[in-house]
């Protein structure tokens, strides 16, 4: 046991707490962008040569033309504030695949896919550019690094744990009663945190789609078309996601902020 304190103790000392961008949410990050990137690049290759791409050249096109704007504009944030080298760190790329699946996503680094399924929830130009300021924002906040982070967190805790119980507690029932409470409320805690960087990515996004000239009322209305597909959702402490209708309160009320910051931002960058 007292191996294990010395080694989170160890851990404490190391730990670097910086902030995410915009936001300001203060965050631990250990996994660094040097271990990341490269793997992150090479899984994005192989997924698009498994999978086929769209023919839709217009749609296509249009997921690209999206994509280069809002990152442009992000890309120009960043240089303006000090960001350079984490700027040029990315390697954008966006990729429209021609699968059913209702979904967008970006690896660390910056590289998307947009599945034709999610075009009907977007709509229009401006739903894309919603969804796609959301997957940018997970990327530029490092979401995916601190997700690893707070894995390894996890897996020391329950390291921990399994120590603790083994040692301390010498009724077996109560020894695994205690490892089961710790592994509900690590879960639990880990949906929390998925949730909050879902709303995090939900209001950065918002803030780069207005940087990038879109219209950010679209937004919320991706999320609107989203709830009228029908199927029950989980309580929302019980998923990685928050609920429909929390995203449509949450991106509408934040409206007038995401259009302030974003004038600002774009008047940062061209200072």
């Amino acid at each position: 046991m007292k191996k294990i304190i010395a080694l989170v103790l160890l851990a404490g000392m190391l730990l670097t707490c910086s902030k995410a961008p915009i936001t300001g949410r203060k965050r631990i990050i250990l996994v660094p962008d040097s271990q990341v990137l490269p793997t992150s690049f090479a899984q994005y290759s192989g997924f698009l040569r498994e999978h086929k791409l769209s023919d839709d050249v217009a749609k296509t096109n249009e997921i690209k033309e999206v994509g280069s704007r809002i990152s442009k504009a992000v890309d120009r944030y960043m240089r303006a504030n000090g960001m350079t080298k984490e700027a040029n760190s990315y390697r954008w790329e966006f990729n429209l695949v021609d699968e059913p699946t209702v979904n967008a996503w970006c690896m660390p680094g910056g590289k998307v896919v947009f599945y034709t399924g999610i075009l009907p929830i977007a709509k229009n130009t401006d739903g894309i550019a919603a969804i796609m300021g959301h997957e940018i924002a997970h990327a530029v906040a490092k979401h995916g690094q601190e997700r690893m982070t707070n894995g390894m967190f996890q897996q020391v805790g329950g390291v921990a744990t399994q120590i603790f119980t083994g040692t301390q507690i010498k009724d077996p029932k109560k020894a695994q009663m205690f490892n089961m409470l710790y592994g509900v409320g690590s879960q639990l805690g880990m949906l929390k945190f998925s949730r909050t960087h879902e709303r995090e990515a939900d209001r950065l996004g918002l803030i780069f789609m207005l940087m990038a000239g879109y219209n950010g009322e679209e937004a919320a209305e991706v999320w609107v078309r989203m709830s009228q597909r029908g199927g029950q959702q989980p309580p929302e402490f019980l998923s990685t996601h928050p609920s429909n209708e929390s995203r449509i309160k949450d991106l509408k009320a934040y409206l007038p902020k995401a259009r302030v910051l974003a004038k600002k931002l774009n008047a940062q960058a061209t200072n």
